[in-house]
């Protein structure tokens, strides 16, 4: 089964520049650009996402807070989130820890290809687990 993945980013030429990735590396990325929108979006796809990718600073809800509401769904808790941001410091990281990503990635610490094959082992790591 090809993954699918949810990126809710604000900036739109970076979402399309990473869509083209994804899908070059065989997922399918569904891309919103608020986080009202990433909630909405998670709470009607099927099958869900293998991973979120969630930037902190956007419109109407911040990632933090669509992790915080994911971590209550009982439909959403369990997928696996991360954060790609600008912002830097390890006060943001770990705050996205515990809310609950798994993975904390600073936007100009990593090329898009390294970013792309990170995410791409945790999707497929997780549709594993979830065959097993």
């Amino acid at each position: 089964m090809q993954p699918t993945l949810l990126m809710a980013e604000d900036d739109i030429a970076l979402s399309r520049m990473y869509e083209r990735a994804f899908i070059a590396q065989g997922i399918t990325p569904t891309l919103v650009d608020d986080g009202e929108k990433a909630i909405q979006t998670l709470k009607s796809m099927m099958p869900k996402p293998a991973v979120v990718i969630l930037d902190v600073l956007m419109p109407k809800k911040s990632g933090f807070d669509v992790v915080r509401e994911m971590k209550e769904d009982s439909e959403l808790k369990d997928i696996p989130v991360v954060f790609l941001s600008n912002l830097d410091g390890q006060k943001n990281s770990e705050k996205g820890v515990e809310l609950g990503a798994i993975l904390y990635l600073v936007k100009s610490q990593y090329s898009p290809k390294e970013i792309v094959e990170k995410i791409k082992k945790i999707a497929e790591d997780y549709l594993a687990s979830k065959n097993n």
